[in-house]
């Protein structure tokens, strides 16, 4: 079972880990673009590993049946409108031409600190569930906020903001990760929340976020000598995750076992 430190520990870790990304764009543009085009895949291999191997299974478990696929679906459609309407959820990649409208520094913010709060809610109920539910959740949105972060920092910056500056509102930004992540734990821990239906969304969310976002990207810079291995790293992505799933849930069964013999011996 988790407690308030692991989620603290590893919420403030996945907030700094997604921060690298941004701070190599502050220190070289162009590593940072091929960090970026690295790191895509991998997170689209994370999210649907995360997705399928944790959160579905999981959201099924503690749903009504049938119910947990059906907050699936509705996430996806609640990030689709997200996404379409108010064009801010996320945006690995710059498009060209007019059609495409740049969006505004303010809603760049706003729509980089909800989006951290949502994170942060997924990764509170994650570990409301259990440690290894928590700490693969956490992984897959790290690994997915590189991209988005290189993203962030690249608008900010071309819109003349001064590098400290944005590095500062982005941890700022950041910080609300931790904030709803406790906070959605200690309600989680108060089974004051429908957990099922939020792991049931997240899920959604992760696949949305792949599917619709990093592998297009990925799609798109296929010509790029740097992303020839797209799908090498996709493939690592899941399997990273899927590892650390069978880990995790391993080491928990193992201390539950031994706890129980102890007491049991006791």
């Amino acid at each position: 079972m988790a407690d308030y430190l692991d989620v603290v520990f590893w919420a403030l870790a996945g907030g700094v880990f997604s921060l690298i990304g941004g701070v190599i764009l502050i220190l070289n543009r162009k590593v940072a673009n091929k960090f970026s085009h690295l790191a895509a895949p991998f997170a689209a291999g994370a999210l649907l590993g995360a997705a399928f191997f944790e959160l579905l299974p999981e959201a099924i478990e503690l749903s009504a049946e049938g119910a947990a696929f059906r907050w699936v679906v509705g996430g996806i459609i609640m990030f689709f409108l997200l996404e379409h309407y108010l064009h801010w959820f996320h945006h690995h990649h710059e498009h060209s031409g007019n059609k495409h409208k740049k969006p505004t520094v303010p809603f760049i913010i706003i729509g980089d600190t909800v989006h951290n709060a949502i994170d942060g809610v997924a990764i509170g109920a994650a570990f409301a569930i259990s440690l290894p539910v928590g700490i693969v959740t956490t992984i897959a949105i790290a690994a997915h906020e590189i991209p988005q972060e290189i993203g962030d920092f690249g608008i900010l910056l071309k819109s003349g903001m001064k590098r400290m500056k944005v590095l500062a509102i982005n941890i700022a930004s950041a910080l609300i990760t931790l904030i709803t992540a406790v906070y959605t734990f200690h309600l989680g821990s108060q089974e004051d929340l429908p957990l099922g239906a939020i792991l049931g969304l997240s899920a959604g969310l992760f696949i949305y976020i792949a599917a619709s976002d990093l592998i297009p990207t990925i799609h798109e810079e296929a010509r790029d000598h740097i992303t020839r291995f797209a799908a090498l790293l996709l493939i690592l992505g899941v399997l990273v995750v899927g590892i650390t799933t069978d880990i995790a849930h391993k080491k928990l069964e193992g201390s539950d076992s031994h706890i129980h013999e102890n007491s049991s011996s006791s």
